[in-house]
Order: C-alpha cells, then structure tokens, then sequence
C-alpha cells in the first residue's frame, strides 16, 4: 500500500549531514486529511535533517508545521489550529528493528529495501502531534464541580454558544 504521502528517499544518498524538505500538495493533504479524520489539512511541511547511524540505519532530526482544521470536543465546533513539532527519529532495517521497548530513545521505523519515506514519517508525526481532544481557543471542559447537583443537562445549558 503506497501512504496518502510519499516522498521514498535512497539511504545510499544519506551524507554527513543531509537536509531534505517535504511539503505535501493538496490532493496529498486532503488524502491525509481524511485518515486523521480532520476537516482539512491547509498546510503540511517538515524538514529533516539526515545523519548516517550505525549499519544502515538513518538518524532524523525533523521539524513539523502544519495548519489544520478540528472539531471541538467541547462545543462541537470547526476550528482551525497551527500544529509545531520537532522531533527525532531513526530508521532501521526491517531486520534490526530493536524487540526491546525503550521510553529514552528515539522511535524506530522500519524500512525495506533501499530506501526511507520521509513523506509518511511526517503524516506519522503530524498524527502524533495532533491533540486528541482538540478544543477551540478559550474552550475549557467543566470540572466535575462545576456539574454536580445541576441535573443531567445543566452542562449543555452552560456551554458557550456560537458567536
């Protein structure tokens, strides 16, 4: 299955130090849009930065922004929110992907043959940065304080409404 973003790069092209910049096009955006059940996707674009690692893994630094639009989980409303992330990671071989779990290093991601996407290691990322309660700005949810003794559906009635 080829991921809604792609952008293969040749480990064999990986230097020193390599920079490389992927910015998804709108049809890409709408297509990753869709599997991370957002309203849109504006703008997409990461920047990394390639080290050759050990064998024939690469390191990665990167560099996330994105505008996005959500759904509130508090007033149900679409809204649309800029998404900054830096981030490291490391590709490796399929067949030296570490079996232990290890909260300090950097997540590993497989590869097969030659070649590294660093277009679905940024819908990965992005996925990993987006809030999974996404509220509008100024949107809090009520503590259970605040709802105690006022029935079932005073929490609707106190719910911002629409300006």
């Amino acid at each position: 299955m080829t991921p809604e973003l792609s952008r293969p790069f040749a480990v064999a092209r990986v230097g020193e130090t390599t920079r490389v910049d992927v910015e998804a096009d709108a049809a890409e955006r709408d297509a990753v849009a869709a599997r991370m059940g957002l309203h849109a996707l504006h703008a997409l674009s990461c920047r990394f930065v390639l080290h050759r690692g050990p064998g024939q893994s690469v390191q990665a630094e990167g560099s996330l922004s994105a505008r996005v639009e959500q759904t509130c989980v508090v007033t149900l409303e679409v809204f649309e929110a800029l998404v900054a992330e830096e981030f490291s990671v490391r590709f490796v071989p399929e067949d030296q992907v570490s079996d232990e779990v290890d909260i300090e290093a950097d997540d590993e991601i497989p590869y097969g043959g030659a070649t590294i996407d660093l277009g679905e290691a940024a819908a990965e990322q992005l996925a990993l940065a987006l809030d999974p309660f996404p509220r509008r700005p100024g949107v809090e949810f009520l503590d259970d304080e605040d709802a105690a003794d006022d029935g079932p559906f005073a929490a609707l009635a106190r719910r911002p409404r629409p300006s």
